[in-house]
């Protein structure tokens, strides 16, 4: 094997080496300061029976404000919710970035304000949870790249 390529597999080694052990800090990776302000990153998982696609789709269409405004108070930004149909089933999976102070308390006011709770009545029976969770899963985050 000559000099470089020897070079370039002990690098990789490396790489490997140290993205492993940042996997196993999740807190360090899930909250990153950027600009002064500290940006809670969170991916989540849910199913959605198949029944309820096109319904769920006009719900979160962006000509429907939803609750929109309720994530802006509560330091929800850059919400995405993707959709994908894996060995027969549909799961979606969403994606958002929390820049309060808070995130327990806000989750706690969110979860309290009377549209949201209207909202969810609508949302949550079209939901089908993972095992063992009883709503959105959290994801663990393992890579970010700005």
């Amino acid at each position: 094997m000559n000099k470089a390529i020897s070079i370039l597999l002990v690098g990789l080694m490396i790489l490997i080496l140290v993205l492993c052990l940042l996997g196993n800090k999740k807190e360090s990776i899930q909250t990153q300061k950027t600009g002064g302000k500290t940006i809670k990153r969170v991916g989540q998982v849910i199913g959605l029976k198949p029944e309820y696609i096109e319904e769920y789709k006009k719900l979160h269409a962006d000509s429907n404000p939803g609750v929109r405004d309720l994530l802006r108070k509560y330091h929800i930004r850059n919400f995405s919710i993707f959709l994908e149909q894996i060995d027969g089933k549909w799961y979606e999976f969403a994606y958002y970035e929390y820049d309060g102070d808070d995130f327990e308390g806000d989750m706690k006011k969110l979860a309290g304000e009377p549209r949201n709770i209207e909202w969810l009545k609508i949302c949550d029976p079209m939901q089908i949870p993972l095992p063992g969770a009883n709503g959105w899963k959290e994801m663990e985050r393992i890579y970010f790249s700005e």
